[in-house]
């Protein structure tokens, strides 16, 4: 594909000159006589590079950099002059020009230096895509819904994202507090920076302040070397701290000393560590009654407060089930090399008609599992788990507990082929867990 370059010049001749020059080089040339014409095309085509006249109708060629730069920052700018001042080519790179040049004394010089400035917007252009991707990826585009519950919750954090700000989101367990966090992140000044989430309640008391904080060498049986901690891992960036209320109150006072002044002590160290991180903690649990019963500092609750976001759970934006539902069909089932199904209505009836204790992540379980279980690409309700059948259970014969485990069982198995390992992840059980039920009723693959 040849790279587009336009030429801004009132000087026509000179204007097709150039441009017969860059044509025989293989480059597609668009041409304007101003800048106002001129940024139009910058807006409406895919231009890498811009040769600009600096004395131009409208408009001084070397203030009009900057306003191509805003429109996009990948393009680079040449800025020819026929009479050239030391202070016109000094701003001309200060706005981000590429090079500065004296129409007539560098004519040798302009094609390699459009060869270097395409291959820089090139680049440019690529990191910026990159970006993009990772902008729709991380940022709050990751967040489905249209319910105003939860467009009310994006236009806090979004609010708050610019900003340096401590963040406490609140919410019960699988409302997508950590998505939300990520997105804060990938949409804050930090984003090149690094994002480091951390669930409190997956660590003993000891084990979670030498994970946070690091320690040296020496400070407890096994710390042969020193341990950079997570809090140091995510310097420059962000970190979410998840289920914050599970942390001890000793663990509180060290957490609060870094939301004071970016300092904490490594375990078994005399000096202080300094860091430069944002905190988005999240917690299910109620933190200002907590600390009204002594079991969370109530100074750290203060400073964590600031900012509070609360994420809907999902019975409360029931006009978002069919949306999640939707996106997690198209994410599960190419996974299990399925064409992607349509779907009845009474599905989403019943979807729309459960109580969601387990929230989006309940939902996406759900999902995965019609997507492994189903025969033909169409999902129905009957694939669903029998919880949501309110008038019984559909050919199952015996409504005993025993019969209806045993029947799920058999069916996870016999779609697993046999592969018990994957057959416990589907369930949801421990491998031990899965022999001992087949070992109980036995279970049958035919």
């Amino acid at each position: 594909m040849r790279s587009n370059i336009l030429i801004i010049d009132d000087e026509v001749r000179l204007s097709q000159l150039l441009a017969r020059i860059l044509e025989l080089e293989g480059y597609h040339i668009l041409q304007a006589p101003n800048a106002k014409t001129g940024l139009r095309m910058i807006e409406k085509e895919d231009i890498r590079v811009v040769i600009c006249d600096v004395k131009l109708p409208d408009a001084n060629g070397v203030e009009l950099v900057g306003k191509i730069k805003q429109l996009k920052p990948y393009v680079e700018v040449i800025n020819l002059t026929a009479h050239g001042t030391i202070s016109d080519g000094v701003l001309a790179i200060k706005n981000g020009a590429f090079d500065y040049l004296v129409k007539g004394d560098d004519n040798e010089k302009i094609i390699p230096l459009v060869n270097k400035a395409i291959d820089k917007a090139n680049l440019q252009f690529r990191i910026s895509e990159l970006e993009r991707q990772m902008e729709v990826q991380h940022g709050f585009s990751i967040v489905l819904g249209k319910s105003p519950e939860i467009n009310e919750a994006i236009e806090l954090a979004k609010k708050v994202a610019k900003t340096d700000a401590t963040v406490l989101l609140l919410g019960e367990t699988g409302t997508g507090k950590e998505v939300f966090a990520e997105a804060i992140h990938f949409e804050s000044l930090r984003k090149e920076k690094p994002f480091v989430a951390v669930n409190c309640s997956a660590f003993s008391r000891e084990l979670l302040e030498s994970e946070l904080f690091g320690y040296k060498a020496g400070a407890f049986t096994g710390a042969v070397k020193d341990k950079k901690g997570l809090f140091e891992e995510a310097n420059g960036g962000s970190i979410f701290l998840d289920e914050l209320g599970e942390m001890s109150l000793d663990l509180q006072a060290k957490l609060l000393r870094v939301l004071e002044n970016g300092t904490f002590i490594k375990v078994g160290e005399t000096k202080v560590t300094k860091i430069d991180v944002r905190l988005i903690a999240a917690t299910n649990r109620d933190l200002q009654q907590e600390a009204e019963d002594h079991h969370f500092r109530l100074d750290l609750y203060y400073r964590l407060s600031g900012f509070t976001i609360v994420l809907p759970p999902l019975r409360e934006r029931i006009g978002d089930i069919e949306i999640l539902a939707r996106h997690f069909i198209k994410v599960y089932a190419p996974k299990v090399k399925k064409k992607v199904p349509d779907v009845d209505e009474s599905f989403f009836k019943l979807l729309n008609q459960h109580k969601w204790n387990g929230n989006i992540r309940e939902l996406k379980n759900v999902i995965e599992r019609v997507i492994i279980m189903m025969d033909e690409p169409l999902l129905t309700s009957k694939l669903l788990p029998y919880e949501f059948h309110s008038g019984g259970y559909h050919d199952l014969g015996a409504l005993d507990l025993e019969s209806v485990e045993r029947h799920h069982i058999r069916r996870i198995l016999k779609h697993t082929k046999g592969n018990k390992a994957e057959a416990a992840r589907i369930l949801g059980i421990g491998l031990a867990t899965l022999y001992r039920k087949i070992g109980e009723f036995p279970i049958l693959l035919n």
